[in-house]
């Protein structure tokens, strides 16, 4: 049987993943996560999460390790274990209730290394994630993750603190790779283009050049002009919740900034107009997100659920890769819910389920062009069987409505 499902795999995975070539990431300020209010806050993130369903995750405001793990089971898992996280670190820093951590699709990236880079406010966290390529052993393609949360609060200190921060990280690309990818993303806290820790992040002659993917620089604070790319405050006013700010959405202190070689390396790169703040229509300047007048693409009950979630917008960001992802095997037949008898047939298509769904499931037969030609719904047992014997010679493809069940490719013969 393992050959069979070793077989199924590798013929899934040369299929349906080439989709997976667009890496989709997101960062987001949790807000005091878990204990600010409302308490089904897990849930509430899920809802969030499922809209968007991002391959690399990353956050802020992490208070504990149960926080992780909460959002692990509950906002990520839901449908089965396809999260995993990178391992919770202890604040270095002294600032214990304000921690960072990444969340990756598992089987799609490795988990390469982790380090934590302490700072005069908070730490930064850094992780390496190994993208599963087809030959990855030979040129692997690394993402240098740092994830971070810069000093709040206008004021000279303040700001000579963000320029502190942000020195500890461009002080690291200097041991890092020259050509590597580097994302470096989290509540940055700027009002303006002008501060020292923005130019610092910006500056040309770092060891490795960091670019703003959506070149928008300017004074974003209290500014209408910069309303579609704000991410802070979600609220008018905090009052129901007890914690964040208010005021109205009117701030951009959410970013994902990315090496200069992410802009046209074919290897790794930024996909042009992905990155937005998500749940923001452009036209919720000083206004709570879930106002009925912020209406556009993204829907009302998507603004609800950022409103009670936290005070600031998550940010997303598209990226590709000219390189063949293959998920890793183990992982894939552990949540592989059919095993395909074969995969060359001649008058039936047998398959066992390894699912606990229960009820009756559908099966579509598709041809090359996408043309449905088959369609059947059984009660789902051990073992099923689809006449295909009308079927002419050639490539087939099957789809189900089975949890974790992608598309299944099939050669038919006489």
């Amino acid at each position: 049987m393992f050959k069979k499902i070793l077989t199924l795999a590798i013929v899934f995975i040369s299929l349906s993943l080439s989709a997976q070539e667009t890496i989709k990431t997101m960062v987001y300020n949790l807000l005091e996560f878990p204990s600010a209010f409302p308490p089904n806050r897990a849930e509430i993130l899920k809802d969030i999460l499922d809209e968007y369903e991002p391959d690399i995750f990353m956050i802020c405001e992490l208070e504990t390790e149960a926080g992780a793990n909460l959002i692990l089971n509950t906002a990520l898992n839901d449908e089965g274990n396809n999260y995993v996280m990178a391992p919770f670190e202890p604040s270095q820093s002294g600032d214990p209730d304000h921690q960072q951590l990444i969340f990756y699709r598992k089987g799609m990236f490795s988990l390469a290394a982790t380090e934590v880079l302490p700072t005069p406010v908070r730490d930064i966290n850094h992780y390496t994630l190994k993208l599963s390529t087809a030959d990855q052993q030979a040129d692997p393609v690394l993402f240098e993750i740092f994830v971070t949360h810069l000093k709040s609060s206008t004021g000279t200190a303040n700001k000579q603190l963000r320029l502190e921060m942000v020195q500890e990280f461009t002080n690291r690309l200097e041991s890092l790779d020259p050509n590597a990818f580097v994302i470096f993303a989290g509540d940055f806290n700027l009002y303006t283009a002008s501060e020292p820790a923005y130019i610092e992040l910006l500056d040309p002659t770092n060891a490795i050049v960091m670019v703003d993917p959506i070149n928008s620089p300017g004074s974003w604070n209290n500014n209408i002009n910069f309303q579609d790319i704000h991410t802070q405050s979600t609220r008018i006013s905090s009052g129901p919740f007890g914690a964040g700010a208010g005021g109205g959405l009117d701030d951009r202190f959410d970013f994902i900034v990315i090496s200069e070689n992410m802009q046209n390396d074919p290897k790794l790169n930024y996909i042009a107009d992905s990155y937005k703040s998500f749940g923001n229509n452009g036209n919720c300047y000083d206004n709570s997100i879930n106002s009925p007048d912020c209406f556009g693409d993204f829907g009302q009950t998507l603004r609800n659920n950022l409103y009670n979630m936290s005070d600031h917008l998550p940010i997303v960001m598209n990226l590709q890769t000219n390189k063949q992802i293959v998920l890793n095997i183990d992982d894939f037949i552990a949540t592989l819910p059919i095993e395909l008898e074969n995969t060359v047939v001649t008058d039936k298509l047998n398959f066992r389920t390894n699912s606990n769904f229960s009820g009756k499931v559908s099966f579509e037969i598709y041809n090359v062009l996408g043309q449905k030609l088959l369609e059947s719904t059984l009660d789902i047992s051990e073992f099923k069987s689809i006449n295909v014997s009308q079927l002419s010679n050639g490539i087939y493809y099957l789809k189900t409505n089975l949890p974790a069940s992608q598309t299944f490719k099939f050669l038919k013969t006489f």
